[in-house]
């Protein structure tokens, strides 16, 4: 079994800062993608951020220089610093993980966090 646990989020006035975390857990010989996801009140889940095993990272355009996705690939923790936020970045952060379970299967499973809120005040 395999578990995501992100944490870090809460209420922040606009312009403040937040980071998040997610660690996974359990049966993982590797991951290969890293991704942040929310999703508003009302609104489809989107990406905000993702990242490859060494590879770049990607950001929707609305975060871009603002938002920062790291890993550790050693405690299979992926972070999102968030600066300079704004009430529209308001949601329930979700972290998503592709996991290869053991060296006998070439194939990687779609996992998720349970997700964390975030809330930016005017």
């Amino acid at each position: 079994q395999v578990q995501l646990v992100e944490s870090g989020g809460g209420l922040v006035q606009a312009g403040g800062s937040l980071r998040l975390s997610c660690a996974a857990s359990g049966t993982i010989f590797s991951i290969r993608r890293m991704t942040w996801y929310r999703q508003a009140p009302g609104k489809q889940r989107e990406v905000v951020a993702s990242i490859p095993t060494g590879g770049e990272p990607g950001y929707v355009d609305s975060v871009k220089g603002r938002f920062t996705i790291s890993r550790d690939n050693a405690k299979n923790t992926v972070y999102l610093q968030m600066n300079s936020l704004t009430p529209p970045d308001t949601a329930v952060y979700y972290c998503n993980a592709e996991i290869r379970y053991n060296s006998r299967t070439n194939n990687y499973f779609s996992h998720w966090g349970q997700g964390t809120q975030v809330t930016v005040s005017s």
